[in-house]
């Protein structure tokens, strides 16, 4: 009666993370990150289809978190850390205090920023659906941030306002840029995509639509 499926994400293991690290430093490759991120994509999808889940994923095993990673596909980002942005942001002491809260250091949570007019470099996920596919017979779902958590999160404005005029500028670019996505994936023959909203919880909640997130 109910499809079974995953929110998206899976944790990965030490020696991805490692291989993930070393890539965004340019000490390996593309072919040799992908060579460990390939192994590990192979498992999650096994273990979904040893349980019996009726739709699987790929469990975000190449990117970096959920929303950042589109830093290697986008033009016009900056992958910064939130130690980088605390001299930028517009309301620092407030921005102080979201970071006294995190059980992470700062410099350990990478945002994509925005710093010049956006644009698709390559394919956001449709190469993560050719795989899979190649994996399994079931239906695959792929997994994308929405379009208001990347605009509350990319806009900076010591930085975005100086090729932006507002965050709706920005955010129309954005909307683009996963409708393009969003209709390659169905010409692949995607089976389904989830948009990821998280922050609206909070702006459900408590009415809070200014202050900065980080999820």
């Amino acid at each position: 009666m109910f499809s079974v499926t995953q929110v998206g994400s899976w944790p990965r293991s030490r020696e991805l993370l490692k291989a993930l690290r070393e890539k965004q430093k340019n000490q390996i490759s593309e072919k040799e990150f992908n060579a460990v991120a390939d192994e590990a994509v192979r498992r999650c999808v096994q273990i979904q289809v040893d349980a019996g889940v009726d739709i699987v994923v790929d469990g975000e095993q190449r990117r970096d978190n959920f929303y950042s990673f589109i830093t290697d596909k986008v033009s016009g980002t900056r992958l910064m850390s939130l130690a980088e942005m605390l001299d930028t942001v517009e309301d620092k002491a407030g921005f102080e205090e979201m970071l006294s809260t995190l059980d992470v250091p700062a410099s350990a949570i990478k945002n994509p920023t925005c710093i010049d007019k956006l644009s698709r470099r390559e394919p956001l996920a449709v190469n993560e659906l050719r795989f899979v596919r190649q994996l399994t017979d079931k239906p695959v779902k792929m997994t994308l941030p929405g379009p208001y958590l990347l605009t509350r999160a990319m806009w900076v404005g010591h930085y975005t306002s100086k090729v932006y005029g507002d965050k709706q500028d920005m955010g129309n670019d954005v909307v683009q840029i996963l409708r393009e996505e969003l209709l390659d994936l169905v010409r692949e023959g995607c089976e389904f995509v989830q948009f990821d909203e998280p922050v609206l919880t909070e702006i459900v909640f408590s009415r809070e639509n200014e202050r900065r997130t980080f999820m």
